[in-house]
């Protein structure tokens, strides 16, 4: 079992890994020809003025691959496995499609007013509360929802019922935002979204979950694949397409895993992105004028501080990669 998990694993890595280069090779030129790039705001870094026309809706890159490879591996297993086995899968591989086309009309607003704002925040956070509905009404519909929410760090189940859906929209909408969030600077969402991948991929292997398996796989080689052009100094963005494409995939994960709230411990990077966001917001309000950061979200901080990108990639992906050994830890003595 774990032999052919491991040649499916590396096989679909592989294959979007290539898939990804290959596409980007491509687009990047095909969208600065279309001049479709970023727009910076004056309240930014001065320094990020220089990326100002860096093409955006790179996510098409690595999104592309990863749904024709895990479509081809379905036409595969479909013929060995029962249909119903592929559902949370579909499920999660859905609910990150959804999730990267509000991104992709969010971008293509952007586009059109020419600025960098798209859809309004309630516009985006309502259609992100629909996806994250339809996704948990089409898991229950099929019997793989448990409406019982284990705590990290503890041994306590809670039944929580009706009241388990108001939670998992909480949830799949603040995380999904916390992966938006983190894309700020070149290869960071890329990078640290890449070692998040990589703790699914070992928890899936843990529990003989191939199907998660190969989620994760097309996580890990379509953000590796999309750094190669993402790192600094990148040449392309991932733009809302891809960084809430993968949002909806990582917290699809976590679910299929079947405990949810674990994706708060690997994800603690995106946590922090999207509290001090929050915070920088309500204690602005709350002192009428200060900030609590010299910037938000988090990621800016550092760099007003004088941190490097590169350095804040370095240090929030080792962050990542110990909450998600401490994840692991966490899951494996849930097994």
């Amino acid at each position: 079992m774990k032999t052919r998990m491991l040649i499916e694993f590396f096989s679909v890595l592989t294959a979007v890994f290539v898939l990804t280069v290959l596409i980007l090779r491509k687009l990047i030129p095909a969208l600065k020809s279309r001049k479709i790039g970023q727009k910076i705001y004056d309240i930014g870094p001065r320094w990020h003025k220089g990326k100002e026309g860096t093409p955006i809706m790179g996510g098409v890159g690595f999104i592309i691959p990863s749904v024709t490879v895990l479509a081809v591996l379905a036409a595969v297993y479909a013929a060995c496995v029962r249909a119903e086995e592929l559902i949370p899968a579909a499920l999660t591989l859905g609910l990150a499609v959804l999730n990267g086309l509000i991104g992709f009309f969010d971008d293509y607003t952007k586009l059109i007013k020419k600025q960098n704002e798209g859809f309004l925040a309630w516009q985006k956070f309502s259609l992100q509360l629909i996806a994250a509905g339809l996704y948990l009404w089409a898991m229950s519909a099929a019997g793989c929802i448990d409406t019982t929410l284990a705590i990290p760090f503890s041994d306590i189940k809670l039944e929580l019922g009706i009241w388990y859906y108001v939670v998992a929209i909480l949830l799949i909408t603040g995380m999904v935002n916390g992966v938006n969030l983190t894309d700020g600077i070149d290869g960071l969402s890329s990078s640290v979204t890449a070692v998040v991948g990589a703790f699914f991929a070992v928890a899936a292997f843990a529990a003989e979950m191939p199907e998660l398996s190969a989620l994760a796989a097309t996580v890990i080689g379509g953000t590796v694949g999309f750094l190669m052009y993402n790192f600094y100094p990148a040449k392309v963005f991932m733009g809302d397409t891809g960084s809430l494409y993968l949002g909806g995939m990582v917290v699809g994960m976590a679910f299929m895993l079947g405990s949810p709230l674990i994706i708060i411990v690997a994800g603690f990077v995106y946590i922090c992105e999207i509290a001090s966001d929050i915070l920088q917001v309500g204690y602005f309000k709350l002192t009428h004028g200060k900030r609590l950061f010299k910037m938000a979200p988090i990621h800016h901080h550092f760099e007003k501080c004088g941190w490097s990108e590169v350095k804040i990639v370095g240090v929030f992906s080792l962050i990542t990669a110990l909450s998600c050994a401490l994840s692991y830890w966490l899951y494996y003595a849930q097994l």
